[in-house]
């Protein structure tokens, strides 16, 4: 844990191991693969390859990255697309798992793929991203990594129709809110100011009474200390909260040590999500690490959406954002 979407070139990574995808005798191909041979260095590269080839369609090897800025390169052969009756799903599932099973083995710790089978091996985009994604949350449910689905393009990242007018709707119904209510506080604010009188000022004594320490003592409890007291309320425990939240479980124990830990905006709202809070809930969370959900910015109407409609998976919130081309959610 944490699984990410990000719009890259896998060959510019610098974690513990890419995925190649690879064609079964582990030789120089095109796209991906001829980019990291040519990143990688062709020689030293194809040397190593000769080395743990052949592989067959759907297990994965390990090489050396030398020139990337990766440790390790794990090739995979992916399936090539036959209409879907050649057993072509399934082996591209093992493609994945037998990649992730293999960098758990070596103990790496973040590792990156490409989308497997998608270019020249003529896999449907969709369908593709679909088994990548539901293959990876799978073995993070039970391991401990990062793992990066690395896409060139957003089109392989397809919401239904159905959620994307639902969201579309929700974003310019509170779009039109937002502007009606600025209209009626400008008015409002227009009519205050006409009719002020020296008896709306506080008297001296009574601002000297307002001292710092009256207003120290009203300051809301700490995020840390909030974030784990509604840990507690709801009880849950400490791996639950962190793999709900997409948070790397480092983070989270940074967190847990520090009671005066100040995360950034996206895991507060990452957390909000795994803690399930309601809108209201989650204002006050958010407030008491110095956020706030805006009416202004689309990331946050996305998020309000699914809050609203009590919809708590961080995947799907995570895939919206992206296809949107917002922010994620998470620590990444």
């Amino acid at each position: 844990m944490p699984f990410y979407i990000i719009r890259d070139d896998v060959t510019n990574l610098k974690v513990d191991a890419i995925v190649n995808a690879a064609n079964t005798e582990l030789r120089e191909g095109g796209g991906v693969c001829g980019a990291i041979f040519e990143r990688a260095g062709r020689e030293k590269l194809a040397k190593a390859c000769e080395l743990v080839s052949p592989i067959e369609t759907g297990q994965a090897a390990l090489t050396p990255a030398f020139d990337l800025p990766a440790a390790f390169i794990i090739h995979t052969a992916g399936p090539r697309w036959q209409g879907g009756s050649k057993g072509e799903v399934d082996l591209l599932k093992a493609s994945y798992k037998n990649s992730l099973e293999l960098a758990k083995e070596h103990q790496l710790s973040k590792i990156a793929f490409p989308l497997i089978s998608s270019g020249i091996y003529g896999f449907p985009k969709e369908l593709a991203f679909q088994i990548a994604r539901e293959t990876i949350e799978a073995f993070l449910e039970i391991s401990e990594m990062t793992v990066y689905l690395v896409l060139f393009d957003r089109q392989a990242v397809q919401i239904s129709e159905e959620l994307k007018l639902d969201i579309e709707r929700f974003i310019d119904e509170q779009a039109v809110h937002h502007m009606e209510k600025r209209f009626k506080r400008s008015n409002q604010e227009s009519f205050e100011e006409s009719t002020i009188s020296f008896n709306d000022f506080p008297s001296l004594d009574s601002a000297r009474r307002s001292t710092l320490d009256d207003f120290l003592s009203d300051v809301d409890e700490p995020f840390a200390t909030k974030l784990f007291r509604l840990i507690d309320e709801r009880g849950l425990t400490d791996p639950e909260v962190y793999k709900r939240a997409n948070l790397d479980r480092r983070l989270f124990s940074k967190i847990r040590s520090n009671s005066n830990y100040q995360p950034k905006k996206s895991t507060a709202l990452a957390l909000a999500f795994a803690l399930e809070l309601s809108l209201e809930e989650t204002q006050e969370f958010l407030a008491a690490a110095g956020f706030t959900l805006s009416k202004s910015t689309k990331m946050d109407l996305i998020v309000e959406y699914f809050i609203r409609e009590n919809r708590y998976d961080i995947y799907m919130v995570n895939e919206v954002l992206f296809a949107y081309h917002q922010p994620l959610l998470g620590n990444l």
